[in-house]
């Protein structure tokens, strides 16, 4: 921790010490109007000049990092690009499979047959009855068209009681 202090302080003095030798602090008093004014001048041109140069540097660095990125896509694209292999059909049965998977967890075989629905031939009839009894479409939308058919479908859910 105080090796940090240490070069913190450091650091700071060293900007300290930069900024005195680069700029040295401004004699204001005894100056007259007109004095002041070029000084005010003289300081502004060179806050242009270094706004210029750091808006250039500005651009050369998004113009950069666009390039970077740039080249970054393209080393993924030349990196991502490969044959894929050719997969070979394998058959492999459901208890081989659960076995691979689970290993000697797995016990007993796999019937897939014993869990299907059993579907009883009255269970069918009953399907077409039902579907017979809807008949022909387009009678039943003309039938329930207008309020007759809206009263008939109210009448039909229990509304009218």
């Amino acid at each position: 921790m105080e090796d940090l202090e240490n070069e913190k302080q450091d650091r700071d003095e060293e900007k300290n010490r930069y900024l005195k030798d680069k700029h040295p602090s401004l004699q204001l008093s005894g100056l007259s109007m007109g004095e002041l004014q070029n000084l005010c001048k003289q300081l502004y041109a060179k806050i242009d000049v270094v706004d210029e140069e750091r808006y250039g540097y500005e651009d050369k660095v998004i113009k950069h990092n666009k390039d970077i990125n740039e080249l970054k896509l393209k080393v993924q694209d030349l990196g991502g690009k490969f044959k894929k292999p050719a997969l070979r059909k394998v058959r492999v049965s459901a208890d081989e499979m659960m076995r691979a998977l689970l290993g000697s967890k797995h016990k007993g075989s796999m019937d897939l047959r014993a869990n299907l629905k059993s579907v009883k031939k009255e269970d069918i009839k009953q399907e077409k009855v039902l579907t017979s009894e809807v008949g022909d479409w387009r009678k039943n939308v003309e039938a329930m068209s207008g309020m007759e058919g809206r009263k008939k479908m109210f009448d039909a859910a229990g509304g009218g009681q």
